[in-house]
């Protein structure tokens, strides 16, 4: 029987010396402080803009929640799991097979997921979530004939028309309500396997971001950030709404063009295209994955696998489009729908910075330490991208780029003032290309990042009720 081999690079190997000026933990601790602070200070002036006025539309800001201690059927397993993870995460990580590596990151992130959901119990925490007022369930028979619905589906997005859609069936591009209508109709209906499917959707991208960051920037980096996204404090969202899924399906469209850009793979590449067109049409704003995808391109300076790229992503929006149903169309109305809502009353001068907060409750204070390597490291990094006749990115570099790319996106949405609030959730996308930036980190002090990073997803979960 053929043993599974392993490459060298999966093997524990010594920290390389740290670049001038990264070198050192005070710097990281730091910049966990000041994201600390940000929080602290985003709490404390949207507590009282809140009470003063009620403009926040928030009763717990920067988080859409209220303040409601409890623990759940949940919790023993969420602390197991935490504690775990951060005993023993580090060590698997550097010593498992590659393949078996990426099922135990992904068997974790899943127990993870569910250990902190099921802290509101399974009805309330998973089955229920999907089926509120506001959710795409409250609409599956309405899609009875698929076609015709599509053909109409502007024509509800407004409010005013009789028979307007839910919020998230507005907010969105039908492929998002056409999923759970799929589900439906081949017998997975009900809240209970919505709420399912998302989880497992949403935790497979923490495999498909180890390998992006394997094929990119090798495997050493790769099995250093692989803890750190199977504990992912934004998994306390990602049990909780469909922005689990959609950061699931965005991750594999830029895991399999890394895998196509670097081992010259057809399929992998047309793969990736139609992800990517599935994406766009499952939220307005996931376009701005183009930034990441661009990103990886640039970083194996290679433009091989992007006609077939395009021209699978091109089938998408063609079918839909020939179905009925144009994006370019729907996306101002979506916007004068959210005027008409809280994105009308919730004031920029606030969320432009508040919703940074909620991204370091989501990302956790770790990744704020990371991000800061990542910025140092950003001048050289770029300058070494946009020179051709330089060697390739070192691995450290091109893990700069891809996590720069990915924040650059998510600055783009905050700044855009289309996502005023509830970005713990709506954001999930980019945090999955945030995180590796822990891999910059150092080796010795892994588990207390993870220790950080477990307490905030508990202290969270644990304190308020987040209502998603």
């Amino acid at each position: 029987m053929k043993t599974e081999e392993r490459s060298d690079s999966s093997r524990p190997a010594e920290e390389p010396a740290a670049p001038a000026g990264r070198a050192g933990h005070r710097p990281d601790l730091v910049a966990a402080g000041v994201g600390a602070l940000l929080v602290a200070v985003a709490c404390g002036v949207g507590w009282a803009w809140q009470r003063s006025n009620g403009e926040l539309q928030a009763q717990w800001p920067p988080l859409l929640a209220s303040w409601n201690p409890h623990v759940g059927p949940g919790t023993p397993a969420a602390l197991t799991v935490a504690a775990a993870v951060v005993a023993y995460g580090p060590a698997l990580a550097d010593r498992l097979p590659w393949r078996r590596l990426l099922l135990t990151a992904w068997a974790t992130a899943m127990a993870w997921i569910f250990s902190l959901a099921l802290i509101e119990g399974w009805y309330r925490g998973i089955a229920r979530r999907l089926t509120t007022k506001h959710e795409y369930l409250r609409v599956i028979d309405r899609f009875d004939d698929i076609p015709a619905a599509l053909r109409g589906f502007t024509d509800h997005i407004v409010v005013g028309p009789p028979g307007n859609w839910p919020a998230h069936v507005a907010g969105h591009p039908p492929g998002a309500t056409l999923t759970f209508v799929w589900l439906d109709r081949i017998g997975l209906g009900g809240g209970a396997w919505a709420g399912v499917f998302c989880i497992v959707l949403g935790a497979s991208g923490v495999a498909a971001v180890l390998i992006a960051v394997r094929a990119l920037a090798g495997e050493r980096l790769a099995r250093r950030a692989a803890p750190f996204l199977a504990l992912a404090p934004f998994a306390v969202w990602t049990g909780t709404s469909a922005d689990g899924y959609f950061a699931g399906v965005a991750a594999w469209s830029i895991a399999l063009l890394a895998v196509a850009a670097t081992r010259r793979s057809l399929l992998a590449a047309c793969a990736s295209g139609l992800l990517f067109g599935w994406t766009c049409y499952l939220s307005y704003g996931l376009p701005l994955i183009a930034l990441p995808l661009a990103t990886v391109l640039l970083i194996t300076r290679t433009t091989r696998p992007v006609l077939p790229f395009l021209t699978a992503a091109l089938t998408v929006p063609l079918a839909f489009t020939l179905t009925g149903f144009a994006w370019w169309e729907a996306y101002p109305l979506l916007v004068e729908r959210y005027y008409q809502g809280a994105g009308g009353v919730r004031p920029y001068a606030y969320w432009v910075w508040g919703n940074l907060a909620a991204a370091t409750l989501a990302v956790g204070l770790a990744t704020a330490a990371g991000l800061r390597r990542t910025l140092t490291a950003t001048p050289s990094a770029a300058l070494g991208a946009l020179h051709h006749r330089r060697p390739a990115p070192t691995p450290e570099a091109a893990l700069t780029l891809l996590v720069l790319a990915a924040l650059l996106a998510l600055l783009a949405a905050d700044l855009s003032g289309m996502s005023k609030a509830e970005t713990e959730r709506i954001w999930q996308p980019f945090y999955f290309w945030l995180l590796p930036a822990t891999a910059l980190l150092p080796v010795r002090g892994r588990r207390g990042w993870l220790g950080a990073q477990a307490g905030v997803a508990l202290l969270v979960n644990h304190l308020v009720w987040t209502g998603w």
